[in-house]
């Protein structure tokens, strides 16, 4: 190591490297972005195209089909991101270079175009594929000579991911969802320019970690790196034929992870065939699956013994994690839909002071400490890179305000109760019969009679009274306008009302604004963005990792088979609080909050379990000239996962619609337990394919 790599080292904040923390804010801007624009997404898709916030008014399945290709193509690049950064242009560089794409995707994604959207998210993808491999790679080098200090600095890491997981969530969600979606996009792409811009300029606390490789000569070889191949072991290249092979079985899987969203969206059927009853796009993956695991056989048949079947250890692993990232990531999908339409987001009088109490403590505490740490940072680094700590003060800055601006808008709320009239009909169902309930009354109908409606002389007319909260100060008895978006009501007063009316008009529709009049003020009232719900899995790992660690660093911890089965089991246990809360809701009746808590609880001391293991023992078991192949693989079953993900995401409408709701929550519940439960069972084998590793 150069000395003005030692150097780098000097420079400490809590026991670590200064450079440390910069990638720690530098990874925060970044999943603070990404982690924004992703809860936005379904939600931006489909909400109703006239509103006062409005969408695309796609369908559920449209939108998960975009964001699975989507999802999973996030998990393929970063493969080619790190063989284009180790070979050609360096860690750092790949970074900024990841960074830039991904401002450019985020900037797209704030016109409200199709072509903008599209390009938008092929940016995020390819600047994913540059920036996510090589951060990592770049705290690693930074460690290389200090392996004692690189869990602690792991931990310092990806306290860094959740941060802005959790901040980018809340304060995007928050804004897109109170002032528009294009606002949320925009407030990602601002933060992850800044972000980018405070890493290059700290170029100087960095020596050469991270610049672009140099052919090394054999004397620059380290003396503690581990020997290519075991004792006895032959070479296995791949060969022609498996290059082929590849380059096949990959298109054939692009192929798929395209028509799917070109299907469903634009009708446009790439595999426009059948056979067998199976669909062309289903005929696809099936044979570039049936390549795959004949390539993988293949190259397992030249391996010794104990390679070989710790290779086939990491491909179960692989397997059954896919069945855990298929049900996990319905928080960005199914779960969001929940969320928006079947949870009671509207809390009054000592539930919203409690909300907002706990809300307050949730954002200000962790921002205190972040910003304590920014404080030493400058300290250490002023001198060396003062350009980056003005941009890193200016970003906290910016994201004190937009929080400070979204706790007053709670605490400031109003809460009113509503009265409007409304036309009641018998709800029928699809043979035309009467709905009744199950202790057999009547099910009834209540059109809002809008602006626009022409009364009969045979309409039952009632009146119905909601509760909305707002920001406008009204007085009881004020007349006003509500409009119905979703299954809520929302107060429409001046330009808003202008800006409706005109867009009924221009679509030639008839207004659905609703004449209304206050009934009653209530205490103080808060409405629970969706956003906020999914910010619950990054604050359950901040608070409950060193707790999970803590347990495996005991006399408790398990084998690698019981951990994976222990976190599909918990995770699932999650989806059955889902389900149980779900049971029996009628249409439109929305449930406790709780029962969502619950499930992010579950879901990330699943997570816990499962997820930091994964990789861990790809890393003990393959050899270190697989590595990269075996990471690849491990990476496809997530990217697989995420997209089986989206796919059954999509079909909450129609399973709920056929069956119920909390059957669909029960699929996630039962088929994680079986494959926990198998994977548990595997123990014994998976323990002697492993030979002694641990």
């Amino acid at each position: 190591m150069s000395s003005k790599s030692e150097n780098f080292f000097d420079s400490k904040v809590l026991g670590h490297p200064s450079g440390l923390f910069v990638l720690f804010f530098t990874e925060m801007w970044e999943r603070f972005s990404f982690y924004g624009m992703r809860v936005l997404l379904i939600q931006f898709l489909t909400a109703a195209v006239i509103g006062l916030n409005p969408g695309w008014e796609w369908s559920i399945e449209k939108a998960t089909a975009l964001y699975g290709t989507y999802a999973m193509l996030l998990y393929i690049t970063p493969i080619f991101g790190g063989i284009i950064a180790d070979k050609y242009i360096g860690y750092r560089w790949a970074v900024v270079i990841g960074a830039i794409i991904m401002t450019l995707g985020h900037a797209f994604m704030a016109f409200d175009t199709p072509i903008f959207l599209y390009l938008g998210l092929a940016c995020l993808v390819i600047g994913t594929g540059f920036f996510k491999p090589n951060m990592t790679s770049i705290l690693s080098e930074m460690y290389k000579k200090f392996p004692e200090k690189k869990d602690g600095a792991y931990t310092i890491f990806y306290m860094g991911v959740n941060a802005g997981a959790f901040f980018g969530m809340m304060l995007c969600g928050f804004l897109a969802e109170k002032v528009g979606w294009h606002w949320g996009f925009g407030l990602a792409g601002v933060f992850m320019l800044l972000g980018t811009l405070q890493f290059w300029l700290a170029k100087p606390l960095f020596g050469r970690v991270g610049e672009v490789p140099k052919k090394s000569n054999s004397t620059d070889v380290d003396a503690d790196e581990a020997p290519l191949y075991e004792a006895g072991e032959k070479p296995n290249p791949f060969t022609v034929l498996d290059q082929i092979l590849i380059v096949i079985m990959t298109l054939l899987g692009l192929g798929y992870a395209f028509n799917d969203p070109l299907n469903a969206i634009g009708g446009i059927n790439l595999f426009d065939f059948a056979i067998g009853g199976l669909s062309g796009q289903n005929v696809v993956i099936l044979v570039a699956l049936i390549l795959f695991l004949f390539v993988v056989i293949r190259r397992l048949a030249n391996y010794t013994k104990i390679v070989r079947d710790r290779m086939i250890a990491v491909i179960i692993f692989a397997f059954f994690v896919i069945f855990f990232w298929m049900s996990f990531e319905q928080g960005a999908t199914s779960l969001v839909i929940f969320a928006r339409d079947n949870t009671e987001r509207n809390l009054i009088g000592d539930a919203a002071l409690a909300f907002n109490i706990f809300n307050t403590l949730l954002t200000v505490v962790p921002l205190l400490f972040i910003s304590y740490v920014l404080i030493l940072l400058a300290k250490q680094t002023i001198k060396k890179a003062f350009w980056s700590n003005v941009v890193l003060a200016f970003t906290f800055l910016g994201i004190w305000a937009a929080a400070i601006w979204m706790l007053n808008f709670n605490w400031s709320s109003h809460s009113y109760d509503v009265s409007y009239q409304a036309v009641e009909t018998v709800k029928l169902d699809d043979k035309g019969n009467p709905v009744l309930t199950e202790e057999g009354k009547t099910v009834y109908d209540k059109t809002p009679i809008s602006a626009s409606y022409v009364q009969k002389p045979t309409d039952k007319v009632v009146t119905e009274t909601i509760n909305l909260a707002s920001q406008t100060s009204l007085v009881k008895g004020d007349k006003i306008n509500i409009h119905q978006e979703g299954d809520k009501f929302v107060l429409v007063s001046g330009e808003s009302l202008t800006k409706l009316d005109t867009e009924y008009t221009k679509q030639n529709k008839p207004s659905k604004i609703v004449p209304a009049q206050v009934a009653e003020i209530k205490d103080s009232q808060v409405e629970i963005t969706v956003s906020w719900f999914s910010t619950l899995n990054s604050f359950f790992i901040i608070a409950l990792a060193s707790l999970v660690s803590r347990v495996w660093d005991s006399k408790y911890n398990p084998s690698a088979s019981v951990k994976y089965g222990l976190g599909l089991i918990i995770m699932a246990i999650g989806f059955g609080f889902l389900a149980f809360g779900s049971y029996g809701i009628a249409a439109g009746v929305r449930v406790s909050i709780i029962w969502l808590v619950l499930a992010y609880l579950f879901h990330t001391l699943g997570e816990l379990c499962l997820s930091p293991v994964g990789l861990s023992y790809v890393s003990k078991l393959v050899p270190a000239r697989m590595i990269a192949f075996m990471f690849g693989m491990w990476y496809l079953a997530i990217a697989i996962g995420n997209k089986l993900a989206a796919i059954l995401g999509g079909q909450i409408e129609n399973i709920t619609k056929t069956y119920s709701l909390s059957t669909f929550f029960l699929i996630f519940t039962i088929v994680p337990i079986v494959a926990g439960l198998i994977v548990i069972a595997l123990n014994p084998i998976m323990k002697k394919l492993m030979h002694g590793v641990k």
